[in-house]
Protein backbone atom coordinates (compact mmCIF):
# COMPACT_ATOMS: atom_id res chain seq x y z
CA UNK A 1 0.00 0.00 0.00
CA UNK A 2 1.10 3.36 -0.96
CA UNK A 3 1.08 6.91 -0.01
CA UNK A 4 2.25 10.01 -2.59
CA UNK A 5 2.47 12.90 -1.08
CA UNK A 6 3.56 15.94 -3.12
CA UNK A 7 4.90 19.19 -2.66
CA UNK A 8 2.52 22.47 -2.10
CA UNK A 9 2.95 25.89 -0.39
CA UNK A 10 5.40 23.81 1.61
CA UNK A 11 7.46 20.69 0.91
CA UNK A 12 6.10 17.04 1.00
CA UNK A 13 9.45 16.15 3.15
CA UNK A 14 8.38 18.79 6.18
CA UNK A 15 5.43 16.49 6.38
CA UNK A 16 7.28 13.28 6.58
CA UNK A 17 9.52 14.58 9.25
CA UNK A 18 5.82 16.22 11.02
CA UNK A 19 4.15 13.22 11.29
CA UNK A 20 6.07 10.02 9.41
CA UNK A 21 6.85 8.84 12.85
CA UNK A 22 3.66 8.74 13.98
CA UNK A 23 2.44 6.75 10.89
CA UNK A 24 4.75 4.43 10.99
CA UNK A 25 4.13 3.55 14.76
CA UNK A 26 0.04 3.40 13.66
CA UNK A 27 1.18 0.90 10.97
CA UNK A 28 3.18 -1.46 13.00
CA UNK A 29 0.04 -1.26 15.34
CA UNK A 30 -2.26 -2.29 13.15
CA UNK A 31 -0.17 -5.09 11.63
CA UNK A 32 2.54 -4.03 9.00
CA UNK A 33 5.47 -6.45 8.06
CA UNK A 34 7.34 -3.68 6.54
CA UNK A 35 7.73 -0.02 5.61
CA UNK A 36 9.81 2.21 3.88
CA UNK A 37 9.85 6.13 2.97
CA UNK A 38 11.32 6.93 -0.46
CA UNK A 39 12.11 11.42 -1.40
CA UNK A 40 11.48 12.40 -4.57
CA UNK A 41 12.13 15.73 -6.14
CA UNK A 42 8.31 16.19 -6.49
CA UNK A 43 7.19 14.81 -2.89
CA UNK A 44 7.79 11.66 -0.39
CA UNK A 45 6.43 8.26 -1.06
CA UNK A 46 5.24 6.08 2.21
CA UNK A 47 5.13 2.28 1.18
CA UNK A 48 3.67 0.04 4.12
CA UNK A 49 2.79 -4.01 3.57
CA UNK A 50 0.33 -5.51 5.28
CA UNK A 51 -0.73 -8.93 5.70
CA UNK A 52 -4.12 -8.59 4.28
CA UNK A 53 -6.55 -5.90 3.46
CA UNK A 54 -8.24 -5.75 6.61
CA UNK A 55 -5.50 -4.45 8.29
CA UNK A 56 -4.83 -1.71 5.49
CA UNK A 57 -8.39 -0.82 6.25
CA UNK A 58 -7.80 -0.57 9.90
CA UNK A 59 -4.85 1.19 9.41
CA UNK A 60 -6.59 4.00 7.10
CA UNK A 61 -9.45 4.30 10.06
CA UNK A 62 -6.91 5.78 12.60
CA UNK A 63 -7.13 8.48 13.74
CA UNK A 64 -3.41 9.34 13.40
CA UNK A 65 -3.42 8.64 9.94
CA UNK A 66 -6.88 10.55 9.41
CA UNK A 67 -5.20 13.93 10.62
CA UNK A 68 -2.04 12.79 8.79
CA UNK A 69 -3.48 13.15 5.74
CA UNK A 70 -5.20 16.15 6.27
CA UNK A 71 -2.20 18.09 7.14
CA UNK A 72 -0.43 17.31 3.79
CA UNK A 73 1.27 19.81 1.85
CA UNK A 74 -1.49 20.02 -0.81
CA UNK A 75 -4.99 18.78 0.19
CA UNK A 76 -6.62 19.38 -3.20
CA UNK A 77 -4.56 17.30 -5.48
CA UNK A 78 -1.73 16.50 -3.91
CA UNK A 79 -2.50 13.15 -2.19
CA UNK A 80 -2.77 9.76 -3.77
CA UNK A 81 -3.45 6.56 -2.30
CA UNK A 82 -2.83 2.94 -4.02
CA UNK A 83 -3.61 -0.50 -2.72
CA UNK A 84 -0.30 -1.70 -4.23
CA UNK A 85 3.03 -0.15 -4.59
CA UNK A 86 3.12 3.98 -5.89
CA UNK A 87 3.02 5.01 -9.17
CA UNK A 88 6.93 5.02 -9.53
CA UNK A 89 7.62 2.21 -8.00
CA UNK A 90 9.27 -0.14 -10.21
CA UNK A 91 8.79 -4.02 -10.37
CA UNK A 92 8.42 -6.08 -7.23
CA UNK A 93 10.52 -8.97 -8.46
CA UNK A 94 14.05 -8.04 -10.98
CA UNK A 95 13.36 -8.00 -14.10
CA UNK A 96 15.21 -10.99 -16.97
CA UNK A 97 17.95 -10.82 -18.97
CA UNK A 98 16.79 -9.57 -22.44
CA UNK A 99 18.00 -12.33 -25.14
CA UNK A 100 21.01 -11.46 -26.93
CA UNK A 101 20.54 -9.22 -30.59
CA UNK A 102 22.26 -9.79 -33.78
CA UNK A 103 24.93 -12.35 -34.74
CA UNK A 104 27.93 -12.00 -33.19
CA UNK A 105 26.86 -10.19 -29.81
CA UNK A 106 28.31 -12.96 -27.88
CA UNK A 107 31.71 -13.48 -27.24
CA UNK A 108 33.35 -16.98 -28.23
CA UNK A 109 36.16 -17.93 -25.89
CA UNK A 110 39.43 -17.40 -27.15
CA UNK A 111 41.37 -20.84 -28.27
CA UNK A 112 44.05 -21.79 -25.47
CA UNK A 113 47.57 -21.27 -27.86
CA UNK A 114 49.53 -22.90 -24.98
CA UNK A 115 47.55 -26.38 -24.64
CA UNK A 116 47.95 -26.66 -28.26
CA UNK A 117 51.57 -25.27 -28.35
CA UNK A 118 54.58 -28.15 -29.47
CA UNK A 119 57.28 -28.29 -26.03
CA UNK A 120 59.56 -26.27 -27.96
CA UNK A 121 57.16 -23.18 -28.05
CA UNK A 122 56.34 -23.76 -24.37
CA UNK A 123 60.62 -23.67 -23.68
CA UNK A 124 61.18 -20.20 -25.34
CA UNK A 125 58.80 -18.54 -22.30
CA UNK A 126 60.09 -20.62 -19.36
CA UNK A 127 62.40 -18.60 -16.79
CA UNK A 128 65.48 -21.58 -18.14
CA UNK A 129 65.95 -19.63 -21.30
CA UNK A 130 69.00 -17.83 -21.03
CA UNK A 131 68.03 -14.18 -21.76
CA UNK A 132 70.35 -11.58 -23.96
CA UNK A 133 70.24 -8.15 -24.70
CA UNK A 134 69.36 -7.12 -28.72
CA UNK A 135 71.02 -4.25 -29.67
CA UNK A 136 69.83 -2.15 -32.53
CA UNK A 137 72.86 -1.34 -34.73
Amino acid sequence: MSIEVFDGPFSARAWQENVGDSLVETALRTGASDWNWHSHSWGVVFEVCFENEDDWDRFRQTLAVQIALDAVPDPVSGLIIYKGRGGSAGWVSSRKPKPLSGSGAAALPLPNVFDEAPDELYRLFTADVERRRLSVV
